[in-house]
């Protein structure tokens, strides 16, 4: 199975609440189309320009109350199957981002990609190869206070 089938199986096969599945997936290959989405907001999706895939990771907002909740545990998915893939990916948040003074990047993804209104966009990720290795995190720069056990104190 080729690699992006693999993360559109990824994608179709996300946890959601009650099982509604109210995601959508949107892939981008082409060019001037990644060129106009690294556009979506004032800082942030530049490198979408470059990526030879985008995936807007959208929702039906009148399916359920939850739809961010389910695009972001979609989107996550997305991205650990792509790593385990050898791949590289970067998330564009858009869901309450800016486009401009004007225009908020979500309606920007939605007039661009002829979206309904009632499909919502939460995030486009970027799919590649990585340009940059980074690090993880030191073991000893771990928050390890953001860890509580049975009760907050």
């Amino acid at each position: 199975m080729c690699t992006i089938q693999i993360l559109i199986e990824a994608a179709l096969r996300s946890p959601t609440s009650r099982g509604i599945n109210p995601w959508e997936f949107i892939l981008v290959d082409d060019p001037d189309m990644l060129s106009k989405l690294s556009l979506a907001k004032q800082h942030g999706s530049g490198f979408l320009k470059n990526a030879p895939l985008a995936i807007i990771v959208c929702a039906d907002s009148t399916t359920s109350d939850v739809w961010v909740e389910d695009c972001s545990i979609a989107a996550i998915i997305i991205q650990l199957t792509a790593q385990s893939e050898g791949l590289g990916s970067c998330w564009a948040q858009i869901h309450n981002r800016q486009h401009d003074d004007q225009k908020t990047a979500e309606t920007y993804v939605q007039e661009l990609l002829g979206l309904p209104e009632h499909v919502k966009v939460e995030c486009i990720l970027g799919i590649g190869h990585p340009a940059e290795l980074k690090n993880p995190v030191p073991e000893d720069k771990l928050e390890r206070n953001k860890i509580k056990w049975n009760r907050w104190s």
